[in-house]
């Protein structure tokens, strides 16, 4: 079993700064991406941003240019510095943990984190 712990998430005025975290622990041997999604009240989850263990990224149009992903993967932990938060940045934020394997011949499994909520209000 492997759990996502996230941290980071609050209160912030428009224009401000948050960064989240997001550490994987238990029996990891490999993860091949990490990333952050959100939902908002009454809207679908959606992806914000992505790392793959290579460091290749993918992020949402409404976040390009403000938000940053980064992995360290020896610590297994993924970050998301955000800048410029805009209040539709308000949202809960879960971490995932895409093709979690085991072992090295163990199938991969998909992980979420529970969530932490952020808050874009002056």
């Amino acid at each position: 079993q492997v759990q996502l712990t996230e941290s980071g998430g609050g209160l912030v005025q428009p224009g401000g700064s948050l960064r989240l975290s997001c550490a994987a622990s238990g029996r990891i041997h490999s993860i091949y991406a990490m990333g952050w999604y959100r939902q908002a009240p009454e809207k679908e989850r959606e992806l914000v941003a992505r790392i793959t263990g290579t460091g290749s990224t993918a992020y949402a149009d409404s976040v390009k240019g403000r938000f940053t992903i980064s992995r360290d993967s020896a610590k297994n932990t993924a970050y998301l510095q955000m800048n410029s938060l805009k209040p539709e940045d308000t949202a809960v934020y879960y971490c995932n943990a895409a093709n979690v394997r085991a072992t090295y011949s163990s199938r991969g499994i998909d992980y979420w984190g529970k969530g932490t909520l952020v808050t874009v209000s002056s």
